[in-house]
């Protein structure tokens, strides 16, 4: 007799015997950046770029977009998410936020306000998934349309290229570019310019530190645009950053890009569940890192775990906000950087050479640490209890570091703090593919602000104010 096929997620926790040990041992690595060439020159100078003169990130091919339309959809999004949408109008973008009934987060992306009136969903599939389901569960007059990222199809066309401009030398490329000073934008809004004949959307913003944009429109365009781009900066030290390279500057900049979807428990979800394909990201991807618990839910994260606290607006009605009005007055952890030490950084490496095979220290790739979809990596206190996660791990040219991005309750958060990040998986490793034969080794940490770069602090303390 047949085992009865798996069509969704709720089938596969159903059948079990833990959705933990599935996730843990999923045959999935890191994410991937597709399309772009892991390097241009070499990944070092590329990340010198953005703090140094200037750089363009490729960011076409790696993100899911999904496009709303219709009466209903700015009012289906404002009941999901949790920051506010009372000012929210055409040629504005925001990071949308999400959560479940229970408050804990369910993903984060950018939402850019059209102009026509459609909404353009952009970053990883998680929050595209929950609002997709609620659009076409709710009986709202909404129209949906998805462009999925390219992993699946390197070759097909996406519908929209975007590139970004960051780094000190950004705005003499953009004069150039546009043949006058670019135009003055609040952060986060945008307009239309011309370049090289074609109309370009322009978004104010400085994801590495310094004033930069963002360019998208028709994916048809993109070749002429990139052109322009490269011309207009041949002299002002532009360098094109490859995938290995782009992968790393949030490390600098403070966002923490890939928590577990909290939507594995609770019988609220399980229609969601039902509705997710046992193909969906939240099946498809793997957990990794030194953090193991049988309980799915020790993985969940509040939005003040991840620095999202101050977005957190009451001011209208949205899913998860009676669980937020409880959970506000804390305690809740907070967003650091964990600055490894270099002693126990080259420890890590030298393994590689001076133990016997199946006696290394788990691989630390450069200059990204990831392995798996969601890493959480135990960190300790002296008394060897878990007081957080790094969620994000690599090397910054810039800083001369190893950096992890990291939550951990507040009283541990203060910089200077001294912890223990746990660095490798328990009993050898998991099944993972990307995971061969190791041990555990424990690595001092130091606790330093988010973001760490100072200009970006500086960057983003000028864009706060105003």
């Amino acid at each position: 007799m047949s085992a009865s096929p798996v069509n969704n997620l709720q089938q596969i926790i159903d059948q079990g015997p833990n959705i933990v040990e599935r996730l843990y041992n999923n045959p999935v690595g890191a994410r991937v950046y597709p399309v772009v060439p892991p390097e241009f020159s070499n990944w070092r100078d590329e990340q010198h770029s953005w703090r140094e003169t200037v750089c363009l990130f490729d960011l076409s091919y790696h993100m899911t977009d999904l496009f709303l339309r219709g009466p209903d959809a700015f009012g289906l999004l404002e009941r999901l998410a949790i920051n506010s949408f009372a000012k929210f109008s055409p040629g504005q973008a925001k990071q949308l936020i999400c959560v479940t009934p229970d408050g804990y987060l369910i993903g984060d992306g950018i939402l850019f306000y059209l102009e026509d009136g459609t909404f353009q969903i952009v970053g990883r599939p998680s929050l595209h998934n929950w609002v997709q389901y609620h659009a076409a569960t709710s009986g709202a007059a909404v129209q949906w349309e998805r462009d999925e990222w390219s992993v699946a199809d390197p070759h097909r066309p996406r519908k929209t290229y975007r590139f970004q401009i960051q780094g000190p030398n950004a705005m003499p490329l953009l004069e150039r570019l546009l043949g006058g000073p670019p135009p003055e934008l609040p952060f986060f809004h945008f307009t239309r310019v011309t370049i090289a004949g074609r109309q370009v959307g322009m978004l104010h913003h400085g994801m590495a530190g310094a004033p930069g944009a963002e360019f998208f429109g028709p994916f048809e365009d993109g070749q002429a645009v990139k052109a322009a781009i490269l011309e207009a900066g041949r002299d002002l030290g532009l360098r094109q950053v490859g995938s290995r390279a782009y992968a790393t500057n949030g490390l600098e900049s403070g966002w923490i890009p890939n928590p577990l979807p909290a939507i594995y428990t609770g019988e609220e979800l399980r229609p969601y569940r039902e509705w997710l394909p046992a193909t969906a990201y939240e099946a498809a991807g793997s957990l990794g890192g030194s953090f193991l618990s049988e309980d799915i839910s020790a993985y969940y994260l509040t939005p003040w775990d991840l620095g999202y606290g101050r977005l957190v607006k009451f001011d209208h009605d949205f899913v998860g906000r009676a669980a937020l009005e409880r959970m506000k007055q804390g305690p809740h952890r907070k967003k650091v950087t964990l600055v490894w030490d270099p002693d126990d950084v080259a420890r890590v490496i030298g393994s590689l050479y001076m133990r016997p095979k199946g006696e290394r220290y788990k691989y630390l790739d450069l200059p990204l640490g990831q392995y798996a979809t969601w890493m959480y990596d135990a960190v300790l206190n002296d008394r060897g209890e878990v007081v957080g996660f790094a969620m994000w791990t690599g090397y910054t040219s810039n800083e001369g570091a190893e950096l992890s991005l990291a939550t951990v309750r507040e009283e541990y958060a203060q910089p200077g703090t001294r912890l223990t990040l746990v660095w490798g998986e328990p009993n050898g490793g998991s099944r993972k593919p990307s995971v061969e034969r190791h041990v555990q080794t424990e690595i001092r940490v130091t606790v330093g602000p988010a973001p760490y770069s100072e200009a970006a602090r500086r960057y983003r303390e000028t864009v706060t104010r105003h």
